[in-house]
């Protein structure tokens, strides 16, 4: 799901791991840590869409985790993960402020499912299809066209441009591109998201359609 950042905390490395590569290929902007520590210190200093919370973590447990980012008012959706299969379990998760619960082993096609879900109620609603100055994009589908031509975009690229096309003429800063397209390993120092707009340009074609706002960031009008 395009634009949607997502925080999986687990310890268990193997499957924090296999969930963050599931989750990038779907277009996810993911970070992950391995305990409640580092759960709460990603938490203070960036935003999230969803966070991925298994309850049976070291230091810091998850439902700590779970109540202090509740306490805070955020939008932030919370996915509980535990091997505890007693409903009583899961009531008392979701009775903390879960806003969904999984119990493990689950299906990865599953998890997916359910962030693809909280991920939509974490934001105001959007169409499901963008449409501006001839380029028509569908998030679903992962489908872009200007003027009823094909374009083939990487991922990022896809990202970026849904971001653009969401911001409904807006600028939007590339501060909120690195947000919302890309990982917390980026070095915002990169250029990265100038070299990716102007990729989308050229495979955009002429006339160009991203406008530059010197200073702020980028759109289209």
């Amino acid at each position: 799901m395009v634009g949607v950042r997502v925080l999986v905390v687990e310890d268990e490395r193997l499957l924090a791991d296999t969930i963050t590569v599931g989750l990038r290929n779907q277009a996810m902007a993911v970070d992950v840590v391995y305990d409640g520590d580092a759960a709460l210190e990603r938490l203070a200093v960036n935003d999230y869409d969803v966070v991925v919370l298994d309850r049976d973590l070291p230091r810091v447990s998850g439902d700590q985790v779970c109540a202090t980012l509740v306490e805070s008012g955020t939008d932030t959706r919370i996915l509980m993960l535990t091997a505890a299969t007693a409903v009583t379990q899961r009531v008392a998760g979701l009775g903390l402020g879960a806003d969904d619960y999984l119990t493990k082993p689950f299906a990865l096609a599953e998890l997916i499912a359910r962030i693809q879900t909280l991920g939509r109620r974490a934001r105001p609603a959007v169409p499901p299809v963008f449409e501006r100055a001839g380029i028509r994009l569908d998030p679903h589908r992962r489908v872009v066209t200007r003027e009823g031509e094909p374009v083939a975009l990487s991922r990022k690229e896809f990202a970026v441009l849904a971001e653009l096309l969401r911001a409904d003429g807006g600028v939007v800063s590339a501060e909120q591109l690195l947000e919302k397209a890309w990982d917390e390993h980026i070095d915002p120092f990169t250029g990265v998201v100038r070299f990716t707009i102007m990729m989308v340009r050229r495979k955009l074609g002429d006339p160009p359609i991203i406008e530059t706002s010197p200073g702020a960031g980028y759109r289209i009008p």
